[in-house]
């Protein structure tokens, strides 16, 4: 099949790509290569996917411009799209909530009126267990109310899940809107938890860490979040909202045992207040990703994070 992946150079959506390529599909990257964190960490997983495979395709464009947009999908007859192109990250959409409203919404509006009118009619796309916001139980269900929005990329998140419905019901479209669950790994955004600790902590500098240390998440390895979204491209489903996490939880002061132990040195920690827009716990059901997808998460946290070190170990050599 030739697949469009929309952010493709990203850190989730490199993983997709690469094991895309290796199944044997032809795969169109589509990623606007920002300034969020530095630009040299996506070109160099550029290259290393532009020497995977001859069926690799690069464009950049951004889903903003809905005539760049345009002129990708008149490039290319696409069988369906994996849609996972988003400004990310609760704290920094608070500082700029236009931003994240104009790339994730009507970006992804734009993604879907592409699609629509050139009548592709399979989408997958990243959601977020930020929408559950507050949420009191627990573990998150996908049927769960989710009003309570605390930050505007999890408003804005709920707003492309509303989306997706509404391209289906209306149009037909068969939309799968896969809630990720704070995934982690190889090529791993800098700004991240685990990414951004592991380099204070290497670098002998100090680590912030906000509140008492007993929020928890629900750390996902990537391959095991990738196994999911691949699962999901494999079936139909009229319109489904899926959990993707590992489904255990993990105290922040867990992690940072855990990273120590993985680096061989002692955290030192400064400690702040939590943060607005930050939630006490993540926490995924995934018997629907289990029964919809065959999803069954096979890397936990005490394998991963030493992965994840290795791997970060190889990019500071």
């Amino acid at each position: 099949m030739n697949i469009l992946v929309t952010g493709g150079v990203g850190f989730i959506g490199s993983h997709v790509c690469e094991r895309l390529l290796d199944a044997g599909h032809t795969v169109c990257a589509l990623d606007d290569l920002n300034d969020f964190y530095d630009p040299a960490l996506k070109q160099n997983t550029l290259r290393e996917l532009q020497t995977r495979a001859q069926s690799f395709v690069f464009v950049h464009a951004d889903i903003t411009n809905r005539a760049e947009v345009d002129e990708v999908f008149g490039s290319m007859a696409f069988d369906q799209i994996i849609h996972l192109a988003a400004r990310a990250g609760v704290r920094p959409s608070l500082e700029q909530p236009a931003l994240y409203q104009r790339v994730n919404v009507e970006g992804t509006t734009n993604i879907l009126e592409a699609a629509r009118e050139r009548g592709i009619k399979k989408i997958t796309i990243a959601s977020s267990s930020s929408v559950y916001g507050v949420n009191s139980k627990v573990p998150f269900g996908e049927d769960d109310p989710i009003f309570n929005a605390i930050s505007p990329y999890a408003a804005s998140k709920l707003a492309c899940e509303s989306l997706g419905h509404v391209y289906h019901h209306v149009y037909g479209m068969d939309v799968c809107l896969l809630r990720f669950f704070t995934v982690y790994g190889p090529r791993q955004r800098p700004d991240l938890a685990i990414h951004k600790f592991a380099k204070l902590m290497h670098a002998g500098q100090p680590i912030t860490m906000f509140g008492d240390g007993t929020a928890s998440r629900d750390y996902t390895y990537v391959d095991d979040t990738v196994d999911g979204v691949i699962a999901a491209t494999e079936r139909e489903f009229g319109c489904e909202i899926i959990n993707l996490g590992e489904s255990q939880t993990v105290k922040l002061s867990r992690l940072i045992e855990l990273l120590e132990t993985a680096l061989g040195v002692k955290a030192e920690i400064n400690r702040e207040p939590t943060q607005p827009g930050d939630v006490p716990i993540t926490f995924a059901n995934i018997e629907k990703a289990q029964r919809l997808l065959g999803y069954n998460p096979q890397t936990k946290i005490e394998d991963g994070i030493p992965r994840f070190i290795e791997w970060f170990r190889q990019q500071t050599a």
